[in-house]
């Protein structure tokens, strides 16, 4: 081995080992760097030019453990043989073997992943004619074999035809006009139905999002940029995050990837390791509109959720209160930071039955505020996204219980804290109330 700077292993810097003329770089102290010349015997440092070489490599894993050890004052330098910690020796033929199980997950895979082109419908300007014009790609797979798509729902919004292309038996596309079963946008969800008319449809094997960790092998198969069925590889990079649905309403539990997710992989499919679909990519983060190595997609357990609900009903049936909101900002400007302020409750409702107070405005022109609601049960309830984060827990029809604030002003134990004429605020005082109610069902729309 030699060392970059100048030839030897200066003290307290950071080295660039190379290995012979298999330019292998290693980032090292100097500790750590002498350490890792240990690990390797004269003979693998070497490489005569007229012999088969032996080709040393490591995990990305294994090394940045060992290095980090290393670094960090291990007294003790790695056994010759780096056990399962640091093993440089790994062969041509292991590598090749992980090379092929990729491949061969992908040839598996590839035929479950669909590419849709969406189309809506103008107006010729001079045949005043309607036609079709291309809106956009996208991607989808197959979720079962009676010929329904899953995909996004920004993938097919707005589109009046839908066009799905499948891969066939002996490796052509074949394109079949879709249908629309359903969507939920609150989730990002849609399915699609074709009728593959004798084609054989091979629907993805589905895993469990449940006991994903960080660190996991991730793979993405979509249509970037309109290139049919690419793969991208990387790790799940992050669990647990949240995006904005095409609704507005929050989406939970998002994976998050650094396997590369471009426009026209929405709709695709995250697989595990094991060819088993993990997620569907959604969303990216990017200033630039391109991969920036954090791409997100919602977990295959919400489609376990999502799809037989629309598969069943055309629809999916969400949970609520039933009442009208108050946006952050008024509700800032009227003296309310924490909470969601009731602006409307109807008559005859389970709200008004369950005794939830609406914002009004008095006969003087004062506004009296409606009940404040803080808790749902014992989740906290500090912004709207809140709010639907706690609802999405339950179903339509289950009891809840709303902890609310009033805002009691001096004169009036009935209403609520108000402005008056001249915005004069009232005298008031706060009081907590636990209010029971029936959620009722509302389609996500």
């Amino acid at each position: 081995f030699r060392a970059s700077s100048g030839g030897h292993l200066g003290r307290g810097r950071m080295h660039i080992v190379t290995s012979g003329c298999f330019g292998l770089l290693v980032l090292a102290t100097r500790s750590a760097a002498l350490d890792i010349c240990r690990t390797i015997s004269p003979s693998q440092s070497r490489c005569s030019h007229g012999a088969r070489p032996t080709v040393s490599a490591i995990s990305r894993r294994q090394f940045a453990l060992s290095v980090a050890a290393a670094a960090g004052g291990v007294a003790s330098p790695l056994p010759a043989s780096a056990g399962g910690i640091f093993d440089l020796r790994t062969s041509l033929s292991a590598l090749q073997k992980q090379e092929q199980t990729v491949e061969d997950l992908f040839s598996r895979s590839t035929p479950s992943v669909v590419y849709i082109s969406t189309f809506i419908e103008k107006t010729d300007r001079l045949t005043m004619n309607a036609v079709e014009v291309p809106a956009g790609t996208g991607s989808g797979f197959i979720w079962d074999d009676q010929g329904h798509i899953v995909t996004n729902f920004h993938v097919i919004r707005g589109a009046n035809q839908a066009k799905v292309g499948v891969i066939g038996p002996n490796g052509d596309t074949k394109l079949f006009a879709a249908t629309l079963v359903g969507y939920n946008p609150d989730k990002d969800v849609a399915v699609l139905k074709i009728n593959s008319n004798g084609t054989k449809l091979l629907p993805l094997a589905r895993g469990s999002s449940a006991d994903l960790r960080v660190g996991s092998t991730a793979l993405a198969i979509g249509n970037p940029f309109g290139l049919d069925h690419s793969l991208t590889v990387g790790v799940v990079s992050g669990l647990g995050r949240e995006v904005t649905s095409p609704s507005g309403r929050p989406i939970s539990n998002v994976i998050q990837t650094d396997a590369a997710i471009n426009p026209g992989n929405s709709g695709g499919a995250l697989l595990d390791s094991n060819g088993r679909l993990i997620g569907m990519n959604t969303a990216i983060y990017s200033p630039s509109g391109a991969s920036a190595g954090i791409g997100f997609a919602i977990p295959v357990d919400t489609l376990k959720q999502q799809v037989p609900a629309i598969l069943k009903y055309g629809k999916v049936l969400r949970p609520a209160i039933g009442i009208s909101l108050i946006g952050p900002a008024q509700a800032r400007t009227l003296g309310v930071g924490r909470g969601v302020l009731v602006l409307g409750v109807p008559v005859n409702s389970r709200a008004a039955a369950a005794g939830l107070r609406p914002t009004v405005r008095r006969a003087d022109g004062s506004i009296s505020l409606g009940d404040v609601i803080i808790a749902i049960d014992e989740t906290a309830v500090d912004t709207e996204a809140d709010l639907y984060r706690a609802l999405d827990k339950y179903q339509p029809g289950q009891t809840v219980s709303l902890t609310v604030v009033r805002f009691v002003r001096a004169d009036d134990d009935y209403n609520s804290r108000g402005r008056g004429r001249g915005d004069e605020v009232q005298e008031y005082h706060q009081t907590e109330a636990k209010l029971r109610i029936q959620l009722q069902a509302i389609v996500a729309a």
